[in-house]
Formats: C-alpha cells, sequence, structure tokens
C-alpha cells in the first residue's frame, strides 16, 4: 500500500465518519459522499503506478455500471411517485385495516419480503416505505416499519436471481442456479426476517391513530388505472429483462415511458389537472438521495480500482481460510460498504474449479451480501434509498433496526448449517 492507497483510504474512514454524524454537523450527507467521491478519484488519478489509460478505463467502466442503477432509481422513484400523486396507494392502504402496530409490522413485512422476491429489493422498498408515508403518520413508530421493511426487502431478495443485485450476479456468472438458490435459501432467509422482526416489535406498542386529513382524502382521475399500470411496469422490469436482453434499468424507463404517455393523454387537456403531469411530479422527487447513492458507489469503487477491496479480499482468504468465515466476513463487511464490489472480488478471487456451481460457499455469499446489509442502513440499496425517503438517522437505525438485523442475520446463517 503506497501513500496515494492511504490517501484515499482516509478521504474513505474520514467521509464516512462525517455521513455517520450528520444529525450533528448539520453538513447533508450527499455533499458529504459527492466530495469524498471525487477526491478519492482525483488521488486515483494522481497514482503514477497506474497509467492515466488504466484509470480512465475503470473509471468508464464503474460509470457504466453506476450510471444504470442511478437511471434506474430515478425511473423507480419517478413511477412510485407518480402513484403517489394519483393518491393509487390509498387503494392498498384502504384494503388494511390492521391498525395494532405489531400485527402491521408482521403484515407489512410479509408482504415486502415476496414482493422484492419478485420485484427487486430497492423498488420494493421505494414503493412500500412511500405507502407508510402515507398510512400513518410521522414519528419513531413509522421510522421502525420502514426499518422492517429494509430487513425484509433484503431478506426476500436475496433467495432468488432477480431480487438482489448480488445474486444476480452470481447467478448470471455461473455460480449458482435459479432453482437451486430459491430452494437452498429460502428458508434461511424466512427466518431471517421472522427474528430481526421479533426483535422489533418489542419497541412496537398499541395503535395508529390515523389524521382526519387522511381518512378524508379522495382520489385523483384514473388513480386505480395508474395504481395498476405503474404496478404492472415494476413488475415486468424482469420480464423486460428475459425477453429483449437489455439491462433493468431499460426496462423502468419503458415502463416510465408508457406510464408518462398515459397520464399526458388522460390528464393534458385538463387545466386542473396538470399536478397529476409526469414534469410536474418529477419535481417532488428526492434528486439528493439518488446523488448520495451515486457518492457512495463511486467512492467503493475508486477503493475497488486502487485495488484495496482485492487485497482485503486475498488477506481474508490467506488469514481466515475457512470458506463460510469468508462468507459470512464478507456480509459483514457489506454493511459498511456496497456489496457489489466484495461479491465481484469473490467471483474474482475462486474461480468455479475450486468452487463449482451451487456449492455452499456461493449460496452463502448470495445470502449473506444480500442481508448482511441491512445492518448499516448505507449497507444496501434499500436502506439507502430508506434513508433518503425518511432523512433517517444513521445512529438511530443502528440501535433500533440495525442490532435486531443483525441477530436476523446470524440466525439466517445458523439455520444455513443446519441445513446443509
Amino acid at each position: 500500500m503506497n501513500i496515494y492507497d492511504v490517501l484515499i483510504m482516509i478521504t474513505f474512514v474520514l467521509g464516512y465518519f462525517l455521513i455517520t454524524i450528520e444529525h450533528k454537523t448539520k453538513i447533508n450527507k450527499t455533499s458529504v459522499a459527492l466530495m469524498m467521491a471525487i477526491v478519492c478519484w482525483m488521488i486515483q488519478f494522481a497514482n503514477q503506478i497506474y497509467t492515466r489509460e488504466h484509470n480512465l478505463s475503470y473509471f468508464q467502466e464503474h460509470l457504466s455500471s453506476i450510471s444504470q442503477v442511478v437511471f434506474f432509481l430515478l425511473g423507480a422513484l419517478t413511477i412510485v411517485e407518480v402513484i403517489s400523486a394519483h393518491k393509487g396507494f390509498t387503494l392498498i392502504s384502504d384494503c388494511i385495516k390492521i391498525r395494532n402496530k405489531r400485527k402491521l409490522l408482521w403484515f407489512i413485512g410479509f408482504i415486502t419480503f415476496f414482493l422484492s422476491a419478485v420485484l427487486d429489493n430497492l423498488t420494493t422498498t421505494i414503493i412500500m416505505v412511500t405507502l407508510l408515508r402515507r398510512m400513518l403518520p410521522e414519528g419513531n413508530d413509522r421510522l421502525l416499519l420502514g426499518g422492517a421493511v429494509v430487513i425484509a426487502a433484503n431478506a426476500g431478495g436475496a433467495w432468488t436471481p432477480i431480487g438482489d443485485v448480488t445474486t444476480t450476479m452470481l447467478w448470471i456468472g455461473g455460480q449458482v442456479s435459479t432453482l437451486n438458490i430459491m430452494k437452498i435459501l429460502i428458508v434461511p432467509s424466512i427466518f431471517c426476517g421472522l427474528a430481526s422482526f421479533f426483535c422489533i416489535s418489542f419497541y412496537l406498542k398499541g395503535e395508529f391513530i390515523l389524521s382526519s386529513e387522511e381518512d378524508s382524502e379522495e382520489r385523483e382521475p384514473f388513480s386505480r388505472t395508474v395504481f395498476w399500470l405503474g404496478l404492472a411496469c415494476l413488475i415486468f422490469v424482469p420480464f423486460f429483462k428475459v425477453i429483449t436482453g437489455l439491462p433493468p434499468f431499460m426496462g423502468i424507463i419503458f415502463g416510465l415511458a408508457f406510464l408518462w404517455l398515459f397520464t399526458d393523454i388522460v390528464h393534458s387537456k385538463y387545466e386542473d389537472r396538470h399536478h397529476l403531469l409526469v414534469p410536474q411530479i418529477m419535481t417532488k422527487i428526492d434528486v439528493s438521495g439518488v446523488l448520495f447513492f451515486l457518492g457512495i458507489l463511486l467512492c467503493v469503487d475508486a477503493l475497488s480500482t486502487a485495488g484495496m477491496l482485492n487485497d482485503l479480499a486475498a488477506w481474508m482468504d490467506r488469514v481466515i481460510g475457512n470458506s463460510h468465515v469468508i462468507a459470512v466476513a464478507i456480509g459483514l463487511a457489506s454493511a459498511v460498504v456496497d456489496n457489489v464490489p466484495l461479491v465481484a472480488a469473490a467471483i474474482g478471487m475462486y474461480d468455479l474449479s475450486q468452487y463449482p456451481v451451487d456449492s455452499h460457499f456461493w449460496n452463502l455469499v448470495a445470502y449473506c451480501a444480500g442481508t448482511g446489509g441491512s445492518i448499516l442502513i448505507i449497507g444496501s440499496a434499500a436502506g439507502v434509498a430508506f434513508m433518503g425517503l425518511e432523512k433517517v438517522d444513521f445512529f438511530w437505525y443502528f440501535k433500533r433496526v440495525g442490532v435486531p438485523a443483525a441477530v436476523g442475520y446470524f440466525v439466517g446463517i445458523g439455520v444455513y448449517q443446519l441445513m446443509v
């Protein structure tokens, strides 16, 4: 490790620390994440060990991957906001008559877990957190349910090839097969969610009291149609990928374009419905949350380009040795840094001759990388989306949600070990 690597590491640690104490410094985490990312890449480009062409090539490669995630996030956020503007989520909230906080926790968790297996954990989190914001008054109890959504979305996404980006990476890379990963990981993932929710339930008592304003809220024109069209656009994304071979962000943009076209046709000729048009709705999207996500991913990719993540993986292989312990450590590390480069490093370290398709190592990596990110709020795309939507404090999340998430994480690992 040379001086440039040390400077990148210092920048990352300092920036990460400032993000965690945002509530004290009042410095927006997005500005810190973006500045941290730019400084890390400036240092990386100044490193004379690597040529400019080498750095530029890796930067463009990472930017291509990150841009897909950012466009996907923007598209999903816009579709959800269109549904919200039409008050489409009242269709669900009207059907949910549960007011008991603990019962609602388990009900929301059940829906989120299986919805994220069909969609993906990021889109599911956006939908469910937005729904909670429409249904419930502000406060810690709503944030607890939002944190539970993050846990359930990550656990539900871990056991299917399309539910979490890391499982998708292993699936595309040939490390796991579709039916096997679903059969092996569904039970550990369920127990992960059950254990976490059991812990969170101790924080929830009594019932929610909805405001009279929300109870009397009227739906907008075409509310029901926009809700079902928007939901269909989100569900169609994995099928779009299979049918066309195009990346998922193209599917989400296709869905947005279709919904945009529909709303233009039915609303544009009415003066009193301009607030239901997509350009107006886009002004309500939390762009700072998307930029925060961009900054974090760029920073982590700078660490990856510098070779630090590969060095870390090699060090773990040399010092730890045990493949199962390494998989568990990857999951814990994914709570701090993005799980995508960690899984990519693991794929690069171990080839299929060492660990063949559907080996216990790859199955455990899929579970740990998918669920370990729930322990810290910035450890997963679902957590980052939740932070952006609800402005959740880092340490509050760790205390109230991160600890139950860690309990569920290790319970799921225990169940997996008993099964194999």
